[in-house]
């Protein structure tokens, strides 16, 4: 008879993953931590400076270059929702490309659909770096928002 395990034969116990089967224990080491996705402009200074912040703390993440590979409207629908944040604050409202599109006085009637859309149509209308371990986001760097959000990682 061949063993299938079930949800009840799996057991967590400190951050380590016990199957039994039959009379027999397997112990598979499982990570609980989750990498962050760190989406940034390598020439901007701030996401530098908070790169070298997890850098220096040996805080795992994947870079991903915002401009070539912005989030989705969908993955940007769900960050905005996990942040806790007003829409309005993913914005980069510093950037050229937000001023050229003259949206200071757009952010303020648009709705959440359309607000989604433009900042899903050029990475470089977000607001960087922007970070995420799947439960929390920050948008920006700010040291103390990072050590809150981040240093246990």
């Amino acid at each position: 008879m061949k063993f299938e395990p079930t949800k009840e034969d799996f057991l967590w116990q400190t951050a380590k993953l016990f199957v039994i089967k039959g009379y027999k224990l397997f112990r598979m080491e499982v990570d609980e931590r989750m990498t962050l996705t760190f989406y940034w402009y390598p020439k901007c200074g701030t996401c530098r400076n908070a790169k070298k912040w997890l850098e220096e703390r040996n805080i795992e993440f994947q870079a991903v270059h915002i401009v070539e590979q912005p989030p989705s409207k969908e993955e940007l629908k769900e960050l905005y929702e996990k942040s806790g944040l007003e829409l309005k604050k993913f914005f980069n409202t510093s950037g050229q490309k937000y001023r050229e599109l003259g949206l200071k006085d757009k952010v303020k009637t648009a709705t959440e659909d359309e607000l989604l859309t433009l900042l899903a149509s050029d990475g470089m209308l977000i607001k960087r770096p922007l970070t995420t371990d799947g439960q929390k986001v920050t948008v920006g760097f700010k040291e103390d928002n990072f050590e809150m959000n981040w240093a246990q990682q």
